[in-house]
């Protein structure tokens, strides 16, 4: 079998565009060509202003760009040249219909599969169609229905389940230094054929041991348990942070002994408000469905309980806000730092807001009548106004958010005369701003909400801030004493 020489990439999105840019540079005799339909944002990666923030991408593409990769709106072209096709479109969970809330919806896999296979011509031999996009099991087999009913003479098609383990954020780093990548195909000898194909091309840069094999529907499950199992982790430390700010615990300190065992490990044991992005929630609630589907109740309530949780965390710090400014927050101003899902992470037109936890900590304090000043770095307004005037976080007219919600291009003037600064996104820069500055300027007694555990708390204390945190009392409550 002949070797890739050359890769299309159907998406220009998050996964598409960073994983060909890094294909491009560690397999330089390889063309790789990204289409999207959006003329927009295939002229943003053609720019300086790439549609996609992740620390390190802008330094490879510049490297790589006008050499052997490409983006283009061409994407018929691109789709007739490429010997392999990776198939790399949004899979949202579905908003009607059948499994409504919880399945993927598929739709845009199908559009795909069926222009590539329109596309492709008479006599053009193999071609190898890898999913990327996250999607359910067995995907893969609808994929390769469409495209043996409407194959052409000449032309064969294998299919591959290739899924993606990148975290917003460090997504050049995990693709340069995979913890392990999967191939899934048939296994049948095109399908391990065209398996090896792929992985000779990932074998340019990542060991042999880390290239794991498989049948499809394996690869296609792993996929949606690795994001299951992480956040399940992240609603587990969660859950603990609740019981530590009722008993005086520290959940830092409860962390680092549990993950010292190594049977359980350190990482994904940091407490927050919550996990967001466009992958946990979407793929937890995949699982879910898919195990009601398969007639199993208890895996799918199982699973549900961490979305469950997770949701509670957002409201119950929510909550602690209203408690701490004496159960009103009527007209008062309180100041946002981050709506961003998590650091690092973001395009240039608008950051990554996906389920953010920032947007359902806002949505509580608004029902509540708060006034909201917010700054993010890498946010814009419009983007946060979109986030927030959606149907079910605002139900009411979208004036309503537009006279209760400002946004600031600089974290001082956010916090001026505010009654609490809450900190929703873990940006290095809110460790080192001014907290006395800020301080002076905010309604007395000053409130500090640290969402994220980020913050050098005693500090705080001394300048004048009333702190509270993420599973640690701060503050010991007032106790009753009985004097004889």
């Amino acid at each position: 079998m002949s070797p890739i020489r050359s890769i299309c990439c159907l998406g220009a999105g998050y996964v598409g565009g960073p994983t060909c840019c890094i294909m491009a540079q560690q397999c330089p005799d390889i063309t790789v060509t990204v289409v999207d339909k959006s003329v927009e944002r295939i002229a943003a990666w053609n720019s300086s202003n790439l549609p996609i923030y992740e620390p390190g991408l802008q330094e490879v593409v510049e490297e790589c760009r006008g050499k052997n990769l490409h983006f283009s709106t061409d994407i018929e072209q691109a789709i007739k040249q490429a010997d392999l096709v990776f198939i790399c479109v949004n899979t949202p969970t579905k908003t009607f219909g059948l499994g409504k809330g919880k399945a993927a919806d598929l739709k845009y896999v199908e559009l795909a599969a069926r222009m590539i296979a329109d596309t492709v011509e008479e006599g053009q031999g193999r071609k190898i169609v890898v999913e990327k996009s996250t999607v359910p099991v067995k995907a893969a087999e609808s994929i390769s229905n469409i495209l043996r009913h409407n194959i052409k003479p000449g032309v064969t098609f294998q299919v591959l389940s290739n899924p993606e383990f990148l975290a917003e954020g460090t997504a050049i780093e995990d693709l340069l230094k995979p913890d392990r990548v999967l191939i899934g195909g048939e296994e049948t000898e095109e399908g391990k054929e065209a398996i090896s194909a792929l992985g000779e091309v990932y074998r340019h840069w990542v060991p042999q041991e880390r290239i794991i094999t498989m049948n499809t529907w394996s690869s296609e499950l792993s996929k949606l348990a690795a994001n299951a199992f992480l956040a399940q982790r992240i609603s587990s430390i969660n859950s603990m942070s609740a019981v530590c700010e009722a008993t005086g615990a520290d959940v830092s300190e409860v962390a680092e002994a549990i993950g010292r065992d190594t049977r359980i490990g350190p990482k994904f044991l940091q407490a927050s408000v919550g996990f967001g992005g466009s992958c946990f929630q979407k793929d937890i609630l995949n699982l879910v469905y898919i195990s009601e589907c398969l007639n199993l109740p208890e895996v799918a309530e199982y699973w549900s309980q961490v979305v469950s949780f997770n949701n509670f965390q957002r409201f119950r710090f929510s909550q602690r806000i209203v408690e701490c400014l004496f159960n009103t927050i009527t007209d008062k101003k309180i100041c946002l730092f981050g709506f961003a899902f998590k650091k690092n992470t973001g395009r240039v037109a608008k950051g990554d807001t996906r389920e953010s936890a920032a947007i359902y900590i806002a949505k509580h304090l608004l029902d509540e009548g708060a006034r909201l000043s917010i700054y993010d770095p890498k946010v814009t307004q419009q983007q946060m106004m979109m986030e927030l005037t959606q149907p079910n976080i605002s139900p009411e007219s979208p004036d309503r958010i537009h006279n209760l919600v400002t946004c600031h291009s600089d974290p001082y003037s956010a916090a001026e005369g505010a009654h609490a600064v809450v900190v929703c996104t873990e940006w290095d820069e809110f460790v080192a701003l001014d907290y006395a500055r800020i301080y002076n300027t905010m309604t007395k007694p000053a409130f500090l909400f640290d969402g994220r555990k980020i913050l050098d708390h005693e500090n705080l204390i001394k300048i004048g801030f009333h702190v509270e945190t993420i599973g640690k009392r701060l503050h010991r409550k007032n106790i009753e004493r009985s004097w004889n």
